[in-house]
This record gives C-alpha cells, structure tokens and sequence, in this order.
C-alpha cells in the first residue's frame, strides 16, 4: 500500500512538473552575439512580384529605345543594353566606412547616398586612364550627400580635408554626340584632383546583361 502511494505522489509531481513546463513556453533563442538586436526591414523593401513588375516595365518601355539608338550610332555590331551594375558586398562596406571615416575627419554627417544614371563613353579609356570595359552601356554612380548651407548636397573632401560641395566645382557644360564631356571640362576634372581633392563617388561596377539577370 505505502509502495502503491509512494507512486501516486511521484506520478502527480511528474506531472505538475510537465504543466509548469509547457505553460513556461519555448525559451527564446538568445542572439549569437552579446548585445546584437534583430533588424526591422526598412521600408524601401518590395516584394518579389513588385520587382518583377519595374523590371518588366523597362524592358518594355526602355529597352526596345536604347536598342535602337545605338543600332544607329553603330550598326555594325548587335548591342546588348546592361540590365543591373553591381558591386561585391565587401567592396560596399568598405566604401560605406571609407565615406563614413572621410565625413567625420572633416566635421559633416553622411545624408543620403544617391545613386546617378550614367552611360559610358563610346571609347577604351576613361579620363584617369582605366579601361572602359562597357563602353556605351548604361550605368550608374553614388554620390554621398551631406546638409550644406541648409540643402543637402553631394559632397567632396578639398585638400584641406574640408566637406565641399560637388556642384561648385564641377561646370554643366555640353557633351558631343557621343555623350562625351568637352575638351574643356575633360581636362578641368582631373586638374581638379590633382591638387589634393579627394572624391567619395564610386563606379566601376560590374554589369551584365540578359540572360544574366534575376527576373
């Protein structure tokens, strides 16, 4: 009998024990890291089906124009417009600390980041002598901004490790036929860092075109 009760108790513990257990609830996984929080998504992010949509849009609406266009500058070849410039993740965050560190050396917070619509030139080398490996393709730049004189504006770091505006120093003169700056202009932007500017603009991205895409 005192075997038989001794049973009952350890039974009505074990399961009390269990109760209090899965009121309790799965414990919450903790972050591998000591003090990493989790992210919000910000709310720029789109759905897949959006994406799928504002590529489309260009395909039908841009694509067949730059096809044509550059059928009659040169006919002599098939040309292939680029559909996305890419840049490695690492190269990113570098250059994402690289503005960073630049902007808090000479006093100023980083606004924004604006990414500009570009087009390559219809030749092998750029001014500073890299190889242009897309010429005629579109593509784009970032510009870093910071707030100047109550406007944000794209800045650059001057020779004395001041934030200046890029607009103040850089002219909105012609372009040739070819999309090409004049003579002018294409000697005063390199003279410009020569005497010690640094710019913060990032190119030189990869590009590819179609079938080399996501959608």
């Amino acid at each position: 009998m005192k075997n038989n009760k001794n049973i009952v108790i350890a039974s009505v513990g074990a399961i009390l024990l269990l109760l209090g257990a899965c009121q309790q609830g799965p414990k919450k996984e903790e972050p591998t890291e000591p003090g990493q929080e989790q992210v919000a998504p910000p709310e720029g992010i789109i759905s897949l089906e959006e994406s799928k949509s504002l590529y489309d849009n260009y395909t039908k609406n841009r694509l067949d124009i730059i096809e044509k266009f550059e059928a009659e500058r040169n006919s002599d070849e098939k040309f292939i417009p680029a559909r996305f410039t890419s840049f490695t993740y690492a190269e990113m965050k570098q250059y994402m600390q690289y503005v960073e560190q630049e902007a808090k050396e000479a006093g100023v917070k980083v606004a924004s980041l604006r990414l500009y619509f570009a087009n390559y030139p219809d030749k092998k080398d750029f001014p500073d002598g890299k190889k242009v490996v897309h010429p005629r393709q579109n593509s784009i730049f970032i510009v870093p901004t910071t707030m100047m004189d109550g406007k944000e504006q794209g800045f650059y770091i001057d020779a004395e490790g001041r934030a200046k505006p890029i607009k103040g120093v850089v002219s909105n003169g012609d372009t040739d036929e070819k999309g090409e700056t004049s003579t002018a202009q294409a000697s005063f932007a390199p003279s410009l860092f020569q005497r010690g500017n640094t710019s913060l603009n990032l190119n030189h991205g990869g590009s590819g075109p179609p079938p080399y895409t996501d959608f």
